[in-house]
């Protein structure tokens, strides 16, 4: 969300939050002076959620995240978001919601030539019943562009297991699996991922390297990661962003690839992280290049046009 947005809408719905852009920004954004602890990072969501007090408030910065990812260049983007979260301010049924950010991205995709599709996310700290509610909904919504189920949330204090059954039932009706694992807990949690859960992609997973049994098994099955560098050093996965694992994951094999997390609470856009990767971290254009690909070969989409989103970048790439 951008900053400018969260004031008019909390003008607008009586939130009450600090009328200065730079002291909203301390509440929603990770900040330099930060603790950089995953407690601290997951905190700035729990404000975000104040916002969503409208339709037209979820329209407005579904379209506007398209609208900043479109201006940075991206070409096929899968925005995450958690029904549960944009419902619980003013208790919309999540049917709605749901089917309001599936109209929105439809619009916005169409009016910022980007092709968008959409994954819903769960948090382990929630209850069971709530994630098979959106299971469900997400199951029905497939030709809408709802193609993925995440897990999210906090890592190291609430574990994935209870959602073992909910998940194995959205791949069945069709969606495709992305967990949040090897952040803040360890490499047994991507193996639980990969073996048990069955996921299309892992959400991070950088502590696959403690363990290289793990290592192996995602190497060999091919399992893309979806590694976020600035948000893992924000986060306190890594002690720098220069001691970032991503270098010894391309070395071991795996395939990664290069995301932003959440752009706004990072302070950061795609072009960002590609730049940190270049620059600091000294991953040559040609390595970048083919995670880009990398990227676009793990998109949830069907065969014909994933290769067609493949042919396209790689007409840009040249």
């Amino acid at each position: 969300m951008r900053l400018s947005t969260m004031l008019e809408i909390a003008r607008a719905h009586g939130v009450t939050v600090p009328a200065s852009i730079l002291r909203l920004s301390g509440m929603v954004q990770v900040q330099d002076a930060d603790p950089l602890t995953f407690h601290n990072f997951l905190e700035k969501f729990k404000t975000l959620r104040l916002f969503y007090r409208s339709p037209e408030v979820i329209h407005r910065i579904t379209r506007e995240a398209i609208e900043d990812a479109a201006r940075d260049h991206v070409r096929y983007l899968e925005l995450r978001f958690t029904p549960v979260a944009l419902s619980r301010a003013e208790g919309f049924p999540l049917a709605d919601v749901v089917d309001w950010v599936c109209k929105s991205a439809r619009e916005a995709a169409q009016e910022f030539g980007v092709q968008v599709r959409l994954i819903a996310s769960v948090n382990r700290h929630e209850s069971l019943e709530l994630a098979e509610q959106v299971a469900w909904i997400a199951a029905g919504r497939v030709e809408c562009g709802l193609v993925g189920l995440d897990l999210a949330g906090a890592e190291a204090d609430f574990p994935a297991q209870p959602f073992l059954g909910i998940f194995r039932e959205a791949k069945q009706s069709g969606l495709h699996l992305t967990v949040h694992a090897g952040e803040w807990g360890g490499a047994e949690n991507v193996r639980q991922a990969i073996e048990d859960f069955g996921v299309d992609r892992v959400g991070h997973g950088v502590r696959v390297m403690e363990d290289p049994g793990v290592v192996s098994l995602a190497r060999e099955r091919g399992t893309p990661f979806e590694v976020c560098i600035t948000s893992n050093y924000q986060s306190g996965v890594t002690p720098a962003l220069t001691a970032h694992p991503f270098p010894a994951m391309l070395a071991a094999g795996l395939n990664v690839t290069l995301n932003t997390d959440d752009p706004s609470v990072s302070r950061i856009t795609l072009s960002d992280e590609f730049r940190l990767a270049a620059e600091d971290i000294g991953l040559p254009l040609d390595v970048l290049k083919g995670r880009i690909l990398a990227a676009a070969q793990a998109a949830f989409l069907p065969p014909d046009e994933k290769e067609k989103l493949v042919k396209q970048l790689q007409k840009e790439l040249q």
